[in-house]
């Protein structure tokens, strides 16, 4: 009979909201300790569920398992400054990934707009675009 306070792999899986192979794939990360076999079959510590959910947590948030790693090695928190620097790293990649999106959608807009005041006789702005070899392209079909 299996403790109230420990799980199989899959019940596990089941509490924390993933599959058996995403559990086995943070072991293997070292994200997860690998228990010791008792009485045939790994058991695994019931509080291991929320470990897990915030690992999923943290990728949604884009962290890396590489950085999720660093932070659950800072889990207790004495070293604030260092959570904070994982934290600003990620920001300022959040940021850098914004100002990609905001230049893509000033292109679209351009584009959509040349495109419904061009005249049939030219090529579409949009498929111009696409089919350009280079960014440059992209650009000179926008002015």
């Amino acid at each position: 009979m299996i403790d109230t306070d420990q799980y199989t792999i899959g019940q596990l899986a089941k509490a924390a909201g993933v599959g058996v192979e995403t559990i086995r794939y943070y072991q293997r990360r070292d994200l997860l300790p690998v228990p010791e076999v008792a009485s045939g079959f790994r058991t695994y510590p019931a509080n291991l569920a929320e470990r897990i959910r915030f690992i999923k947590r943290a990728q949604e948030l884009g962290f890396s398992l590489d950085e999720i790693a660093n932070l659950l090695m800072l889990e207790g928190g004495n070293d604030r400054q260092a959570i904070r620097d994982v934290a600003h790293e990620r920001l300022l990649q959040v940021r850098a990934k914004l100002a990609d999106l905001h230049k893509m959608e000033d292109m679209l807009t351009q584009l959509i707009h040349q495109c419904a005041s061009s005249t049939q006789q030219v090529q579409c702005p949009i498929i111009q675009a696409l089919a350009s070899s280079s960014p440059d392209e992209v650009k000179a079909c926008q002015h």
